[in-house]
């Protein structure tokens, strides 16, 4: 049987692994790392257990902060260790927005430090 001329052959980024982690560093210049979990059986007692792994990932624009969920997808060695590239964010981390509206206005603490020492 011949294979349908209609279609196309699958690109290289069928073939690349995409996995799903949440980023737990960001320290590093245009570097996250990145842990992945997974579950897995034991084969005797058929009970799961969880086990991560750690991948560091290109992160181009510095844009993912630490909590954030993302996914990964293999690419060709970019560093020593770095194999994957960060695809998209799935969920931004909720520390990160509660930090940004806590931070205090600079004006507003000057302004009210000043009407606290004229009375």
């Amino acid at each position: 049987m011949l294979a349908n001329p209609n279609l196309n052959p699958p690109t290289s980024d069928f073939y690349m692994r995409q996995l799903k982690g949440v980023v737990v560093s960001n320290k590093m210049a245009k570097t996250v790392v990145i842990r992945v979990g997974r579950l897995k059986k034991h084969p005797k007692y058929k009970k799961y257990y969880h086990l991560s792994k750690k991948f560091k990932a290109e992160d181009e624009k510095n844009e993912y902060q630490v909590g954030d969920e993302v996914v990964i997808q293999e690419t060709r060695p970019l560093s020593k260790d770095k194999r994957w590239r960060v695809v998209k964010l799935v969920k931004r981390s909720v520390t990160v927005e509660k930090e940004l509206d806590n931070v205090p206005n600079p004006s507003e603490s000057q302004a009210n430090s000043i009407t606290a020492q004229k009375s």
